[in-house]
């Protein structure tokens, strides 16, 4: 049985605890939360962003570049521009860095991130992939510096149709380091114009032209059939050494812009590579397995799905349920994210009939755009490079097969030790909380006891003592009465 014994017999805790137990749990994952001393060494000689004289790299430091992530990112891996075309056209340019420029294969800082494949974040501390000297400054595509990246252009239609893409390399300059909230809120007329949007000539009507093309991107990826889930991944605020706010994540239409030019960005890597004629590295989730049983949640809920796996009718259902019953669409967000079971890496090959993705309803998908973070795009960042230069792929099958498997592996330890923080994140917001009562609403229901997700602030805790009858998706009342941030315990009990 879990120790679950009180907290007051345990010592306060502070961000510093945190930071151990993230550690810890990057060890536990066969992770590596520190560099080594080959790689501060090899960081001594890397002093200045990239550079090089190969005559068929553009000059693109002209155009609006703008960049938009998290108000506190600093490993920038993608710009957006673009411009209107007749009809109602818009053609879109997608800069991502090149990192491969500054971390050749093989040397100490690309095997710390072949180990680790992946930046892994919590709001303690983030562990990045690559040393920030790189990720933060030299191959960050930082504001007002000139920086080499891998274009892609292509054209969204009236209709969300992208045709005409393209892909070379480029010099580009960072205009304008954009947060999506405040961007989001200006363009739901929640805002004010950003200041460093007022502050270039030209970018407001930038930012409307792209969020106009993202989101006819996004109606028709819909329409096709890719899936729109809500699920709980609240972050913990800090005020210097304390938690003072646990937040959920809103995906605004800042992060819909961003998340449709990616999205067009892999496929159209995809479409590259294969082009090309070699093996690439796809990123695919696989038609449920347990379908089924996905079947079965829908019916519960009033729903009806096809006995056939088909995207596009379990979107139409999601999409009725959010509207309905807003209030549950997280907890059935994760029910059916679990049973689609999550996504993988393969190596996929011209003549092969392609896996897809089936969450995203895509046939042909690769992981591109965030070199600076993910290893995988790293990888897919050199074969890029190799088959402009007219050059075969710098990894053999066998060894891209070893990889993908690699990368699957690790990127799934560092999502459960991000999950394992943000559990001891929440018990220690809560901490000095025993005894509040909470609304909420019962979340699961398993072998090990009954689960409540409280409103606010979004946390999950167990249920403690002699319960009733209580449904899954029934509205409680609970008092906070325990919680342990070295295992990431919350207990409640129910308010009668």
């Amino acid at each position: 049985m879990i120790d679950r014994m009180p907290n007051s017999h345990r010592h306060h805790h502070h961000r510093r605890d945190l930071v151990r137990i993230a550690h810890d749990a990057m060890l536990e994952r066969g992770l590596a939360p520190d560099f080594s001393p080959a790689v501060e060494r090899q960081l001594l000689g890397l002093t200045q962003p990239a550079h090089d004289s190969d005559p068929h790299i553009r000059d693109l430091r002209h155009l609006p570049w703008c960049s938009l992530d998290n108000d506190d990112s600093l490993d920038l891996d993608q710009l957006t521009a673009c411009e209107p075309l007749e009809r109602h056209a818009t053609r879109i340019w997608v800069a991502i860095a090149d990192v491969d420029a500054l971390v050749p294969r093989d040397t100490p800082i690309d095997q710390h991130a072949r180990t680790n494949t992946t930046s892994v974040y919590t709001s303690a501390q983030v562990y990045p992939m690559l040393p920030t000297q790189l990720s933060n400054g030299l191959t960050s595509l930082n504001p007002d510096e000139d920086r080499l990246a891998i274009v892609t252009e292509f054209i969204v239609q009236r209709d969300a149709t992208v045709d005409h893409g393209k892909v070379y390399r480029a010099r580009v300059r960072n205009r304008a380091k954009l947060a999506y909230d405040a961007v989001s809120a200006w363009l739901d007329g929640d805002g004010p114009l950003p200041e460093r949007v007022a502050a270039v000539a030209g970018m407001d009507e930038q930012l409307r032209l792209q969020d106009a093309a993202a989101q006819r991107l996004r109606q028709r990826r819909r329409e096709q059939g890719s899936l729109e889930f809500e699920t709980l991944q609240p972050d913990a605020v800090f005020e210097g050494d304390r938690v003072v706010d646990i937040r959920q994540q809103v995906h605004n239409r800042g992060r819909q812009l961003i998340e449709e030019f990616m999205i067009a960005v892999n496929t159209n890597t995809a479409h590259y590579l294969l082009a090309h004629g070699g093996a690439s590295l796809r990123r695919v989730v696989r038609e449920p397995e347990r379908w089924q049983r996905i079947v079965e949640l829908a019916h519960r809920l009033g729903g009806s799905l096809p006995r056939q796996a088909d995207s596009r009718a379990l979107e139409v259902f999601l999409a009725h349920q959010h509207k309905s019953d807003p209030l549950h669409f997280p907890d059935l967000s994760l029910q059916i994210v679990k049973l689609m079971g999550s996504g993988e890496y393969v190596v996929e090959r011209a003549q092969g009939e392609p896996i897809g993705h089936f969450g995203l309803a895509l046939r042909d998908y690769t992981h591109s755009t965030a070199p600076n973070r993910r290893y995988p795009d790293l990888i897919t960042q050199r074969m890029v490079k190799a088959a402009l230069r007219g050059e075969r792929s710098p990894y053999a099958p066998a060894e891209l097969v070893a990889l993908a498997e690699h990368c699957t592996r690790q990127e799934d330890a560092a999502r459960k030790v991000e999950r394992r923080l943000r559990k001891s994140e929440a018990a220690l917001f809560l901490e000095s909380r025993i005894g509040d009562v909470f609304d909420g609403v019962v979340s699961g229901q398993n072998d090990s006891g009954i689960w409540v997700r409280t409103f606010n602030p979004p946390t999950e805790g167990k249920l403690l003592g002699h319960l009733p009858e209580l449904e899954v998706g029934q509205t409680v009342r609970v008092k906070l009465v325990d919680t342990n941030v070295e295992r990431g315990f919350i207990d409640f009990a129910l308010v009668h």
